[in-house]
């Protein structure tokens, strides 16, 4: 059974029961999810804009959009319209389909993995995880890596606040950690 369909088969109807909700549309859902990368000081160079697209590419099953600069700040050598990041947002199969890796595969593979932290969620039902390299992906090849790269996830769920999302998370199978 994919995530998916155990979201439509079970957990909606026990989310419901637990919030007492009665209209099935108010029930906490995943709606998508956003995974941005920043590129720093690779963005002078085209290669390496190319290579992080690819590793995204690869890991989300979807080409990202490339994120430019509005401002130009001399502090940092950034002129307006140079590329600043990378991002790719997640909808219906393909982010059940990212999901299920990343909670079944790619968390249980940080080294001391004791759950994600709570301080990700923000309050308005949405959540934030941070990883620190694309490598812990089991589609990226780490002999063909040429620089570790972070990813910020952002799931958007139509939970109304924190405790429903984290019980939304929860039941899909994130593992939070433990206070």
């Amino acid at each position: 059974m994919t995530l998916q369909e155990k979201y439509k088969n079970e957990i909606n109807q026990k989310l419901a029961k637990e919030f007492s909700l009665d209209n099935f549309l108010a029930v906490p859902a995943v709606k998508k999810v956003v995974i941005n990368m920043g590129l720093g000081e690779m963005a002078r160079d085209k290669g390496l804009i190319e290579k992080a697209t690819e590793d995204l590419r690869i890991i989300t099953g979807q080409k990202p959009r490339i994120n430019k600069a509005r401002l130009s700040i001399a502090g940092f050598k950034l002129r307006k319209g140079d590329p600043v990041g990378l991002m790719v947002t997640l909808r219906g199969k393909r982010m059940y389909q990212f999901l299920e890796k990343l909670f079944r595969i790619v968390l249980p593979r940080f080294r001391d993995f004791r759950g994600v932290p709570l301080s990700g969620l923000d309050g308005q039902g949405n959540y934030n995880l941070g990883i620190s390299e694309q490598i812990v992906f089991p589609e990226i090849d780490y002999a063909k890596v040429d620089k570790i790269r972070g990813l910020q996830i952002t799931f958007v769920t139509s939970a109304r606040n924190n405790q429903q999302a984290k019980r939304l998370l929860e039941e899909l199978g994130i593992a939070f950690e433990k206070k």
